[in-house]
């Protein structure tokens, strides 16, 4: 049945009589969670600003034919080794008793959970922090580490705000050992998808209770696990085909809440990079990379918006999850830029424990292995671009991995599209592959013209 749908659905117009067509929403500056009142200083051991000023400048110099791996990977090097723990404490010159003072914070990261024979399973994963009182005049040398060929004096007021509340955001003080308790409501709405509700989710009529995670928060700060939750209200996830979502609050704070979604068995399933599929970032152009990541407000591709509120509207039941691996201690901004611009939906983000470029171009394939995993038998459809070397490997990879699951790839041809995009890509891992099991287009309008429909019997379209 969910071939022939999105075959349909695919046909659709974008716009019509009975599909009003989304308005597209201003990405605003996150507000800084950054106090601007001082805080006394020592001398530190280690000026870690330098040593960022050095290696991103280093790191991002155009070498011609000899193509930086951070960039053929599409792993940006200035996402690379933030510093953590003692090193911001030490850099930054804080003693001991004045973290002890910071109130705790809490990055909660929306979820999804899914239905087993004790019921409903629902994970919870983010990160427990504390956010040092930096000075604006600190702070400003430390975004400027950031920057190539400018610096946040020289930047649009707007501009300058963001650039400082990013850099905040990466020096933060991840706390371990911590116990975390989380509050479940229904929840009325998420995203911006032009439906009522914002994407393809209930607000359930129960689910309401607390929640205390089993475990404490490991040495970054990190907490991640499937929990087993009380129905209370809930439908049950093998006798609906409704996503339900429901409002996680985290006690003790009002930073870390979030939106999880409970996805049934059956079903249909997006999984979709952010950075140059939904946003224009350029990480193939480093100095606009940086800008675009550090100091511009997000700003979408083309007409994606559109093209995402229109399978939200018209595809019933249709689960949206956002994998980016970006740094989660910078997804805020992802996170508002979704929940505003695109249909709601859970999220995966480059946890604390993957710091570095080996393991960071192996966290894509490491998460979209827990996902098909969890949910082994739905179907997927996956969106990207051609700038990421581990999407061009993993992607495929996924159709051999778990046959029958994926429905279709999508990938932006970066390259074709953008002339500051001149790094080759390596489509080696398709050439196994029913070719109309994936598409490579330049432009938004080509998704909406589909003819999608089952080419064999083991699932493949």
């Amino acid at each position: 049945m969910l071939l022939p749908l999105l075959s349909l659905i695919l046909l659709l117009p974008l716009a019509s009589a009975s599909l009003a067509r989304v308005q597209q929403a201003v990405p605003a500056v996150t507000p800084s969670p950054v106090l601007w009142d001082p805080t006394r200083t020592y001398k530190h051991r280690r000026d870690l600003a330098d040593d960022f000023k050095g290696g991103v400048h280093a790191a991002l110099t155009y070498l011609g034919s000899n193509v930086p791996s951070f960039v053929a990977s599409g792993v940006p090097d200035f996402f690379q080794d933030f510093p953590i723990g003692d090193d911001v404490r030490s850099s930054l010159g804080i003693q001991p008793s004045q973290v002890a003072a910071l109130p705790t914070q809490v990055l909660n990261i929306p979820g999804y959970g899914n239905w087993t024979d004790r019921g409903w399973n629902l994970r919870f994963h983010g990160n427990v922090f504390k956010q040092p009182n930096i000075s604006q005049s600190k702070l400003d040398d430390l975004a400027n580490g950031f920057l190539i060929d400018t610096s946040v004096d020289k930047l649009q007021p707007d501009e300058a705000a963001q650039a400082r509340n990013l850099t905040a955001e990466i020096y933060v003080l991840q706390q371990s050992d911590e116990n975390v308790t989380f509050t479940l409501r229904p929840a009325p709405t998420a995203g911006a998808s032009g439906e009522r509700g914002g994407g393809g989710a209930v607000t359930p009529s129960g689910g309401n209770q607390v929640i205390k995670f089993p475990h404490t928060t490991t040495e970054e700060g990190d907490y991640d696990d499937f929990v087993q939750i009380e129905n209370n209200g809930l439908e049950d996830g093998n006798t609906t085909s409704n996503i339900q979502r429901l409002n996680v609050y985290t006690a003790g704070t009002d930073t870390g809440n979030a939106t999880a979604y409970l996805v049934p068995d059956t079903g249909l399933t997006i999984i979709s990079d952010i950075d140059d599929i939904l946003r224009i970032t350029k990480i193939y152009q480093p100095k606009e990379g940086l800008l675009n990541s550090f100091a511009r407000p997000f700003v979408p591709w083309k007409n994606m918006p559109d093209i995402y509120a229109n399978w939200s509207r018209s595809i019933p039941d249709f689960h949206f999850h956002y994998l980016t691996t970006t740094p989660e201690q910078i997804t805020r901004n992802y996170m508002d830029f979704i929940y505003k611009t695109y249909p709601g939906g859970s999220f995966d983000t480059r946890p604390l424990n993957f710091s570095d470029v080996s393991a960071t171009l192996h966290i894509r394939k490491f998460l979209l292995d827990k996902i098909f995993q969890t949910f082994p038998k739905r179907k997927f459809i996956l969106v990207a671009d051609t700038s990421n070397s581990d999407v061009m490997k993993d992607y495929p990879q996924m159709v051999t991995d778990f046959p029958g699951q994926v429905q279709c790839i999508f990938l932006r041809n970066t390259s074709a599209t953008d002339d500051g995009d001149k790094f080759p890509y390596d489509t080696s891992g398709f050439k196994d592959l029913n070719t109309e099991m994936y598409m490579f287009f330049k432009v938004p309008v080509s998704l909406l013209h589909l003819s999608t429909h089952k080419r064999r019997g083991d699932g493949r379209i």
